[in-house]
């Protein structure tokens, strides 16, 4: 019973090495670095649209904190 159960554990292990390696190498060939350059610049469009977003928002509380905000008309100074 011993045995069944490490031969078990060892198939268990090989197919999962090999679902590695698979991945490593579809990583490896230029379609794999493509998808993967691909992910990350959309990535960073993402970071980026969502940095400019908090940023535009932050701004605009500024400005009204500030009464600079145009469309809240002139302060009463």
């Amino acid at each position: 019973m011993k045995k069944l159960f490490w031969v078990g554990i060892g198939i268990g292990v090989g197919v999962l090495a090999a679902r590695k390696l698979g991945q490593a190498k579809d990583l490896a060939s230029a379609d794999g670095l493509n998808r993967t350059v691909g992910r990350m610049s959309d990535s960073l469009h993402e970071l980026a649209e969502a940095f400019r977003t908090g940023m535009n928002e932050r701004e605009t509380e500024l400005r009204q904190a500030l009464g600079l905000d145009e469309t809240s008309g002139p302060s009463h100074h």
